[in-house]
């Protein structure tokens, strides 16, 4: 089994869906996400026990889903998606001008797209957080501008417009493919412009993967 090492943790998702899970279904089975916390506490210099919490909060979703949640793949995907597959990623600031996190790939049927906050990355010290006033990252409306070039006017309106948006920003992305694992909340898929399917969504964790 090989080990994780972790790009993104959305912290406010993990929050979100704990207190909605039934306490004793995530003891139903025992289910091997393959996290080693050693790994973490040892990457993570003055907080090993913050980092741990983290992981093992994230573990207890991960579990949930995989026994009790819509958990579907990329190219057939759920309320949740579950994937791995090459990604290129980074830092990316459009329409809003607010920064965020954007990972891309494709696997030859659909064309995915994720993003998110910054804050939520590991081992990114001083990342920049959006004001309070703006909407979060996982909220399909900021997603879209966040992937919109600046000098693009108006946001993408409308479902096709939106999709063809994702399918730019993915097929966009420059450097080298690296093999990542991930579980996303779904927010929008359809049809492409160049007629394979387009998938977008928010990150609930990110990892490489051996």
């Amino acid at each position: 089994m090989g080990f994780r090492y972790f790009v993104y943790i959305s912290d406010r998702m993990v929050e979100m869906l704990l207190p909605q899970m039934d306490r004793g279904s995530t003891r139903s089975r025992t289910w091997e996400i393959g996290f080693d916390l050693k790994v973490l506490r040892g990457g993570l210099t003055g907080e090993p026990r913050a980092g741990a919490d983290r992981v093992e909060r994230l573990e207890r979703v991960v579990r949930w889903l995989h026994d009790h949640g819509d958990l579907g793949t990329v190219d057939q995907p759920g309320q949740f998606v579950w994937g791995l597959m090459p990604m290129r990623w980074g830092p990316m600031t459009g329409l809003d001008g607010l920064p965020m996190i954007y990972l891309g790939g494709e696997d030859g049927k659909t064309v995915v797209g994720l993003g998110g906050s910054r804050k939520h990355v590991f081992g990114l010290p001083g990342a920049e957080v959006a004001p309070e006033t703006s909407l979060s990252r996982s909220m399909l409306p900021s997603l879209l501008k966040g992937i919109t070039p600046p000098q693009a006017d108006p946001a993408p309106d409308g479902e096709a417009a939106a999709l063809a948006a994702v399918h730019a920003a993915t097929t966009g992305l420059r450097g080298v493919p690296q093999t990542m694992e991930f579980i996303a909340k779904r927010l929008l898929q359809g049809d492409g412009p160049d007629g394979t399917t387009v998938l977008l969504g928010s990150p609930l964790y990110v990892a490489q993967a051996d």
